[in-house]
């Protein structure tokens, strides 16, 4: 658990963060910390607000109490330190870019969170941004896509384009949302080891995740939420019997990677 003298250094630092639904809470009374130059997987049971965490973070969802601090200061003030990819499904493909402008976006950090806000072609890309959109796309083996438009591509090929554009970026905080999910496993293995090269170079890499049975493979801490924080830190000691139980029940408890 990282101590409140830490917390500046700390790439994602939350403070008694609430959020509603309308009457319905979904998050109450969160406060967590990331360690930086790690990977922290963000689990929990469906509807335990861990996407809501990710956008209530970066100021996308309104929020009853509480605040979000990267490196100790607002994220607006830190927005271009900071890349972020939602889910596969919260995007619409149906505009004319090609692989290649999308992971220019990235290049030239556009203020484009989500794809259906993007309004307008990416046009006169400079040629180091263009340099760095290739490169990118190399990582994650889709260069020879570049030239297609992104509608057309397979939920993994898509998946390793928005990863792409993240790394374009060059960024020192990965917010990423569900990233493994609805992957064949030759895109799986590309993500995670992209990820865990994020890491090893002192970034840090903080996803939702919902495969339990993986976690401990792939990430060095996690956060498990129910609502609020139910445990965190090292994934030994978050996955727990104890802690899945109090998030999951006691049938999910029993599958616990972890005594104790």
């Amino acid at each position: 658990m990282i101590q409140r003298s830490d917390l500046a250094d700390a790439p994602l630092s939350i403070h008694g963060l609430s959020v509603a639904y309308r009457t319905d809470p979904v998050l109450w009374n969160v406060s967590w910390a990331a360690r930086p130059g790690t990977m922290t997987a963000i689990v929990g049971p469906n509807g335990s607000g861990k996407t809501t965490l990710l956008n209530a973070s970066l100021g996308l969802v309104p929020l009853l109490a509480g605040h979000a601090r990267f490196w100790g200061r607002p994220f607006e003030e830190v927005r271009e330190r900071v890349a972020y990819v939602p889910q596969r499904e919260s995007s619409d493909f149906d505009f004319p870019f090609t692989v290649h402008e999308v992971v220019e976006m990235g290049a030239t950090r556009s203020l484009g969170w989500i794809l259906p806000a993007w309004t307008k072609r990416l046009r006169g890309a400079r040629s180091r941004e263009r340099d760095v959109a290739r490169e990118a796309l190399e990582r994650v083996g889709m260069l020879d896509f570049a030239d297609r438009p992104i509608g057309q591509l397979s939920g993994g090929q898509q998946q390793r384009v928005f990863l792409a554009r993240a790394l374009a970026q060059d960024a020192d905080l990965f917010l990423l949302d569900e990233p493994f999910t609805g992957v064949d496993a030759a895109t799986e293995a590309t993500i995670g080891a992209e990820l865990r090269r994020l890491a090893d170079e002192g970034r840090t890499v903080i996803a939702v995740h919902h495969d339990l049975d993986s976690v401990a493979a792939r990430f060095d801490d996690a956060l498990l939420l129910d609502g609020k924080v139910v445990a965190s830190g090292s994934v030994e000691d978050t996955l727990a019997r104890r802690n899945l139980e109090r998030a999951y029940g006691a049938s999910e408890g029993a599958h616990s990677l972890a005594p104790g």
